[in-house]
Formats: C-alpha cells, structure tokens, sequence
C-alpha cells in the first residue's frame, strides 16, 4: 500500500512537471497576443503572469483568512517576494545568454512600483496590524499602478499594414489566448497541488504556522513564475522576464494581501517568524535596484550574487529554528 507520504511526495513532483508544461505553452502564447495587439511583452506578461502567478496566493490568502489564520497569507507573500527577488531572477539570469537586459524606461519606471509594493506591507503591519483600512490602500496601490501601466498610448498601439496580415494575426491571437487560458486552469491546479503537499510536509515537521507560509507554501507559490522566468530565458524572450517577475510581486504584495485583510484583518503577534524574512526582503531590494541601475541588466554573475542571498536566506532560517 502506499502511504500518505508518497502520495504527498508524488503529488508535488507532478504538479512540478505541470508548472514547467504550462510554462513552455504560456510564453509561446503570449508572444502571439502582444504581436498581435502591439503590446510590449513586458506589459502582457504582467498582467496575465501577475493574475496567474497570484492566484495560489489569493487562494491560500481567502482559504487562511476563512480560518481565522490570516498570518499564513502575510508569510506566504513575505517568503515569496525573498523567492522572487532571488532565486527566480537569479536562475533566469543563468539560463538566458546574456543575462537580464533591463533598459527599458518602462522597466526602469516599473521598478520604483516594485520597490514599494514589496515594502509597503511591511511598513503597514508595523503596528501589528494589517487593517482593513490598510487593505484599501494596498488594493488602492495596485490599481494606482495599473492605470500608470496604461496610461500611455503609444505602449499598446500598433498600424497593421494589410487585412492579410490582420486576418492570420487575428487567428494566431485568438488561438494563443485559448492556450493562456488552458496554462491558467493548469497553473490553478498545479499550484493546489504544490500549496497542500507542501503544507503537508510542513505540518508533519509541526513548524509554525506563519513560518509555513514563509518558508514552504512562498515557494511552492513561486513556482509558476520560476518555470515561466526560465522558460523565457531559454527563448530568449527578455523583456518578459521582469515583466512576470515584478507583476508577480505587485500583485501578492498589494492586491492578495488587501483582499486578505478585507475579509480578516492580518494580526501578528509574535513578529520571530518575520524577522529573517523582512531583512532579507530589504537586501534583496537593494540589490535588485543596484544592479539594474548600474548597468540596466543582471548579469551572470549578478545572479550568482542573489542566489547566494536565497541560499543564506534559507541556511539562516533552519539554523535560527534549530
């Protein structure tokens, strides 16, 4: 008989291989619908990869809040944000030939955005609360950032020069969108199965509950956006990349956490869970903003940099926890 375990064990490594099928079809997809409506990618993959890349997020958020355990939420998008800035940008960084290019003024624009979107939640549970009335302003931010995102028109217009060309677009547009759509429902279930293995072997460790969050369920929520970094990186679809990977630390950290706190306000009472977490947090801000100001990419050697910060960070909590 197989027990529990193997089962658990075997539902993570399928769900793993579902994210990497899903993210091969999205990218591909993808490129059709911004070549199509003359969207930059980086503008496409933010919007449909922060919605995808969040809904693990949303889920464990509503799922956490209904049960009165709303801190499960607050660690899952605090943990993620640390994988995010770390371990998805540096393993992109590696596969792509030269690195992560990221000249682009909207990039540049988008990073202040990402910036304080990762710390702002931080700064509002200071006081040991993440109210409703913060929720507001979190969902507010998010938002803010979308209209910005749009509010230029020249990012999204572009002058088809025959009906042909339109007509095969159109077709190809269209088809790709069936296939964002099929990846999303398979994101949504990889991703149950990520959340509840890993909750599983979690529990089996009787680890904390916010530590859960923060540890276990932040990556395995991660995953989506990992897959998708590498798999645009190995196509070489540059701009992409930091498209996903901001909008998927936009999203969680200010439209999933306000919704959260909207339905139950996130009280945090015991703050030990946090405290490598939100440190390491800031360093990794820090060095995203550092290396693409310096010079407008991250390089290999760059990455190499923010993985060592993921090892230290994931080496720091098991030694604090000993």
């Amino acid at each position: 008989m197989i027990n529990e375990t193997t089962i658990y064990l075997l539902v993570f490594l399928a769900s793993c291989f579902i994210f990497f099928f899903s993210g091969e079809l999205v990218v591909k997809s993808l490129i059709k619908i911004a070549k199509y409506l003359g969207w930059k990618e980086f503008v496409v993959s933010f919007l449909v990869m922060a919605f995808v890349g969040s809904l693990p997020n949303l889920f464990v958020g509503i799922s956490s809040a209904l049960h009165g355990i709303p801190e499960l939420s607050f660690g899952d998008v605090i943990g993620g944000n640390v994988v995010d800035l770390t371990l998805s940008i540096a393993l992109a960084a590696i596969f792509a030939k030269n690195g992560i290019p990221a000249k682009s003024k909207t990039v540049h624009n988008t990073l202040f955005f990402t910036i304080i979107a990762a710390i702002l939640p931080i700064l509002l549970i200071g006081d040991g609360v993440l109210s409703r009335i913060d929720g507001i302003l979190l969902i507010l931010f998010f938002f803010l950032y979308v209209a910005w995102l749009f509010s230029k028109k020249e990012r999204f217009t572009k002058i088809c020069e025959d009906e042909n060309t339109i007509t095969q677009s159109f077709k190809a547009s269209f088809n790709g969108v069936f296939k964002v759509i099929l990846s999303i429902v398979l994101f949504i279930i990889a991703a149950e199965g990520i959340v509840r293995s890993a909750s599983y072997f979690a529990i089996t460790f009787n680890l904390p509950i916010a530590l859960i969050g923060i540890f276990i369920v932040g990556l395995g929520n991660c995953v989506p956006e990992i897959f998708f970094a590498i798999s645009s990186a190995r196509k070489g679809v540059d701009w992409m990349i930091l498209g996903d990977l901001m909008g998927t630390i936009v999203a969680p950290a200010t439209l999933v956490l306000g919704i959260v706190s909207l339905i139950n306000p996130i009280v945090i009472t015991d703050f030990s869970p946090f405290f490598l977490a939100r440190i390491f947090t800031f360093l990794a801000i820090f060095l995203f903003f550092i290396f693409i100001k310096n010079d407008s990419k991250i390089s290999k050697k760059e990455a190499a940099i923010l993985l060592m910060v993921y090892i230290a960070f994931i080496l720091s909590e098991i030694f604090i926890r000993r």
